[in-house]
């Protein structure tokens, strides 16, 4: 299985802490130069001092941070320009921090416009500034991470259901564009991961339905057949495969990545 990513440049969203840093490291550790792309610096530069410096067959990886603001499509569309300004970026994982919880009907249109920005567009920003060096690299992968909400709506998660909703259908359509090009483009759907993210959405069922959060995240994890929370490494690890070689017929897919959780195939 060829699993080397040495000489590829991957730039990661979201990627201070959570699924983004845990792709990170699975790809740093398979030899792909990393860009680490948040808005917190400080953290930025924790992670990357955690990346693996040298590639499997010990050539040395320098990896880079770039600082944007996913609520604000400019500042992404600024960084993403000095990313490949400094050169090609072969892959690109698309992920950030999800909507608000609450239901859709009682939702302002302020918040789904919010978060289609967050999202979709900033997503698209980035596309469009790394598809010129994926296409003169001969070497392209784009992997979003969205949700299991894209199959079955998720409870309570309406702004985030509608959202992921139209990034997935977005991503089947690059998919069908981009295939020609030799560029992949996939999803990645995890379910209850231990994340900054997870433990909000824990918090608000506690607040809501009353117990503590604890109890909300032993419920998550009960209605999970492997009956456990997901750890961020583990979707990390799907990412970073559907970003090697040996994906290259992977396109166009929606991969959960829950444990079984989702309730249809």
């Amino acid at each position: 299985m060829d699993m080397n990513l040495e000489g590829k440049h991957a730039l990661v969203a979201g990627a201070s802490q959570g699924i983004g840093l845990a792709a990170a490291q699975a790809l740093a550790s398979m030899g792909c130069r990393v860009t680490l792309l948040a808005r917190n610096a400080e953290r930025l530069e924790q992670a990357r001092a955690g990346l693996a410096s040298k590639g499997p067959t010990g050539a040395s990886l320098e990896h880079a941070v770039a600082i944007a603001d996913f609520s604000d499509p400019t500042s992404v569309e600024r960084a993403a320009a000095e990313v490949v300004g400094r050169g090609d970026v072969n892959i690109l994982v698309n992920n950030t921090g999800g909507p608000p919880a609450g239901p859709a009907h009682t939702a302002k249109i302020e918040a789904f416009q919010a978060a289609f920005e967050q999202h979709l567009i900033c997503n698209h920003h980035l596309v469009q500034a790394c598809l010129p060096g994926m296409r003169s690299s001969g070497y392209g992968r784009i992997v979003n991470v969205i949700s299991t909400s894209v199959k079955i709506p998720l409870n309570g998660l309406g702004v985030s259901n509608t959202i992921r909703g139209a990034v997935a259908n977005w991503s089947k359509t690059l998919a069908n564009e981009l295939g020609p090009d030799g560029i992949t483009v996939n999803n990645v759907l995890p379910g209850p991961t231990r994340t900054a993210r997870l433990d909000q959405i824990a918090e608000g069922k506690a607040a809501k339905l009353g117990g503590t959060a604890q109890q909300a995240l032993d419920a998550m994890a009960a209605a999970v057949p492997l009956k456990r929370l997901g750890e961020p490494e583990e979707v990390g690890a799907a990412v970073a495969f559907l970003c090697s070689p040996s994906a290259a017929y992977i396109n166009g897919v929606n991969l959960p990545v829950d444990g079984g959780r989702t309730g249809c195939l």
